[in-house]
């Protein structure tokens, strides 16, 4: 894949030139390490030129990129006394074998590693690091659970719930597994159990296989094991990473017992920490070399008398720090879903209850509504500060449902996951989904992208209802005075394998049993 190729010489580049100390105080080198089972690992090491023991920290790569990805940030720790080791996992590049994803061997490869880094550098076997983006991120978590001898981890951009990235309210996630799936595929060897994986999902079959396969790749199925080895955890993440999203996150880090701390920022996948990657100045990564530098050199950086749980709001530059998630949000506001006027096509958002109505769509094609394109629309988000637009007047109400509050009396600060709650009836059997987007409406009628979810019903049968009753994504948004939130449900998304099926229909209803309502956690 050419764009990978020229991020990775990119990054090698800039990274000498921007990222090197003109004095610098380590050397450099190359080196093949090889795994219990005979597999060898291509990797780069920098060694202070200064007498050891020294703390020290292995960066693994993400997804199809070379060992250079880590240059510029390993020559700045190398430089405060660190030896730090980068390496390829197994599968990719040079380095030898078969992709594993995240499995058995990528975790056991972690500790050969570090015994080779032990055996033939001055590392001090009591303060060895753990970092990386994506890939690398959920293997060093992973490494953490199985080998004590890891004593903070830095994961940018990660999962903990693998099943949660791919089939989360089982739905497919088109775009972002196509993406990885192609960039596997040109840049190492995917492995049998990995080509079949992806057949079944692609497939739309065997997904309990493809549950079984995630769960033993995620952080979240071995935290008893973490939170036994007791390593610190620094967790950050984009509010809009589109393989990655954020609520696994927050889940498991209120179920850790260890040093930890979440950071979440505007963005999608491995956008916050890119501008560190090539030298330049970066929150992210001045979050891990603090993380690092107190946690395995001892300087009080101040990172452990800060709050953990640190947010940028969209849109804003500064942060935000709470003691817990469960303390981002002081109240609920709930808007409750009312009968849609036949004439406008549209409902509204209020406080009291409206119950008794339905109103049903033709389903199976898309309207204006849309999570935008994978790393690019919240990518862009990151740099602009401005979310994925719909124009609101002009969502086909033929396609979709449509519930708008009255305009705010005052601002909105939504903070944490907000909650859909919906009864749906398919008019066709099998298998269909709905997507619900929230939208931060102004007086044109311009939505901004406050959130999305997607929900899919497998085995459902036309005629009965079902509930859906499920989690947007994490965010925190400041809705303006002034203007309306904005419900758009829609049956069709191109971020998702799984839509409703053409030429069928989708009826939305709030028996007075089971009210059909959202509601926003604020601050």
């Amino acid at each position: 894949m050419s764009w990978l190729r020229t991020i990775a010489i990119l990054a090698m580049v800039l990274s000498l030139g921007l990222g090197a100390s003109p004095a610098s105080a380590s050397s450099f080198r190359t080196v093949d390490i090889m795994a219990r089972d005979g597999v060898v690992l291509t990797g780069n090491i920098f060694t202070p030129d200064t007498p050891g023991p020294h703390p020290a920290i292995l960066f693994i790569t993400s997804w199809a990129l070379p060992n250079v990805e880590y240059l510029a940030q390993a020559q700045r720790f190398a430089d405060d006394g660190y030896v730090v080791l980068s390496y390829t996992p197994r599968g990719f590049y040079l380095s030898g074998g078969y992709i594993e994803t995240a499995g058995p061997k990528d975790v056991s490869d972690v500790s050969d590693v570090i015994d080779w880094l032990l055996i033939h550098t001055p590392s001090d076997p009591a303060r060895i690091g753990s970092a990386g983006i994506s890939y690398g991120s959920g293997i060093s978590l992973l490494g953490a659970a199985f080998d004590p001898r890891i004593r903070a981890v830095a994961a940018l951009s990660t999962w903990t719930d693998l099943q949660y990235s791919l089939l989360s309210n089982q739905t497919r996630h088109l775009q972002s597994v196509g993406l990885l799936k192609l960039a596997a595929e040109l840049t190492g060897r995917p492995s049998p159990e990995l080509q079949q994986t992806l057949s079944d999902y692609f497939g739309n079959q065997n997904l309990s296989r493809v549950t079984a396969f995630a769960q033993v790749r995620s952080a979240s199925t071995y935290l008893d094991r973490l939170n036994a080895n007791r390593p610190a955890i620094l967790l950050a993440n984009a509010y809009g990473d589109s393989l990655f999203a954020p609520n696994q996150l927050t889940d498991f880090f209120t179920r850790l017992t260890v040093p930890k701390r979440l950071e979440l920022r505007p963005g999608d996948h491995a956008i916050p920490e890119l501008t560190g990657l090539l030298g330049l100045p970066n929150d992210a990564w001045l979050g891990v070399h603090r993380w690092f530098d107190y946690y395995l050199r001892g300087v009080d950086t101040g990172i452990a008398a800060e709050r953990p749980v640190q947010l940028q709001p969209r849109g804003q530059d500064g942060y935000e720090s709470y003691p817990s998630w469960n303390a981002i949000s002081t109240s609920t506001a709930r808007y409750n879903l009312g009968e849609v006027d036949w004439r406008s096509g549209e409902g509204e958002l209020v406080s009291s209850a409206r119950t008794g109505w339905s109103w049903t769509i033709l389903a199976g094609d898309d309207t204006v509504a849309h999570g935008g394109a994978v790393l690019l629309t919240n990518g862009a988000e990151a740099l602009t500060g401005e979310p994925a637009t719909a124009w609101i007047p002009s969502v086909d109400r033929d396609n979709a449902g449509v519930w708008q509050s009255d305009r705010l009396t005052s601002a909105r600060r939504l903070r944490g996951a907000a909650h859909l709650r919906l009864t749906v009836t398919p008019g066709s059997s099998g298998q269909t989904t709905v997507i619900a987007y929230l939208y931060d409406t102004d007086a044109y009628g311009t939505g901004r992208l406050v959130t999305h979810v997607a929900y899919t019903l497998r085995g459902a049968v036309a005629g009965q209802a079902y509930t859906v009753d499920t989690d947007f994504p994490a965010t925190a948004y400041d809705v303006p005075s002034g203007n309306r939130l904005s419900l758009v449900i829609d049956t069709v998304d191109p971020l998702y394998a799984d839509q409703a099926a053409p030429f069928t229909s989708m009826k939305f209803s709030s028996p007075w049993s089971n009210p059909s309502y959202v509601s926003l956690p604020l601050q």
